[in-house]
């Protein structure tokens, strides 16, 4: 496999540009973990754990969180693959990206995080065993997602694993209260980007079909409002 240059978690105190993109980017990364644990009612560790035990991590491979927030999911993702692998968050937002940084060093977790659009990674082609993506495939406007998805799929290696989490549309009612009413109303509040748009489970099948996976299925998770989608990178 080819050697993935990330930059650390100490690297770095100042904010890099963000990427050019039309996805949403959230820049208030201070504020967004108590946000996420109130409109989650405290269930940020058990919902934040469901793309790690969908993708079954074992020790010494190599994830990629896209859209990674300030590292609620990559940071976990690190201590699973071990000292043997490596556990890369990508966000297009460099005020998420510092936080992350910022919450690795105090927890001397070796995760990696880089200021990355996921429909324009840097990565070599192959580099990862999994790539994993939590509560955001919504930020993307419609012309992004297959994007995503396709650098997604050049950057795992053949028999690699994806496995998306978010929103199920179905879930209305919950929705509106946890997602789609107060973090939207907060997103449109905040940033310039299309409010986001929850995207169904058979939808979600078709994109990663589209994209060239294999063995994609689809289900519910243990949140009533939260689905996943995962494939195979061709073999």
């Amino acid at each position: 496999m080819q050697t993935v240059h990330a930059h650390g978690p100490g690297h770095g105190h100042t904010h890099p540009a963000a990427p050019a993109t039309t996805g949403l980017l959230i820049r208030w990364a201070r504020f967004y973990d108590p946000l996420v644990w109130l409109i989650t009612l405290g269930q940020t560790r058990t919902l934040r754990a469901l793309p790690l035990d969908l993708a079954a991590l074992r020790p010494g491979e190599r994830v990629l969180e896209i859209g990674c927030g300030t590292g609620a999911v990559t940071l976990p993702a690190a201590r699973r693959v071990g000292p043997g692998g490596l556990a890369v968050g990508i966000d297009p937002a460099p005020e998420m990206i510092a936080e992350a940084r910022r919450k690795a060093r105090r927890a001397h977790n070796p995760a990696q995080f880089r200021v990355e659009a996921a429909e324009a990674l840097s990565f070599p082609a192959g580099a990862f065993d999994v790539v994993l993506s939590s509560l955001m495939m919504h930020h993307l406007p419609g012309d992004l997602k297959p994007r995503a998805l396709a650098e997604v799929r050049r950057v795992l290696r053949p028999g690699g694993r994806v496995v998306i989490v978010d929103m199920m549309p179905a879930a209305a009612p919950m929705r509106y209260w946890h997602t789609g009413g107060l973090v939207a109303m907060v997103h449109r509040r905040h940033a310039p980007s299309p409010t986001p748009q929850a995207t169904g489970l058979p939808d979600l099948a078709a994109l990663l079909r589209d994209a060239g996976f294999t063995a994609v299925e689809t289900g519910p998770t243990r949140s009533a409002w939260m689905g996943y989608a995962r494939g195979q990178a061709p073999g």
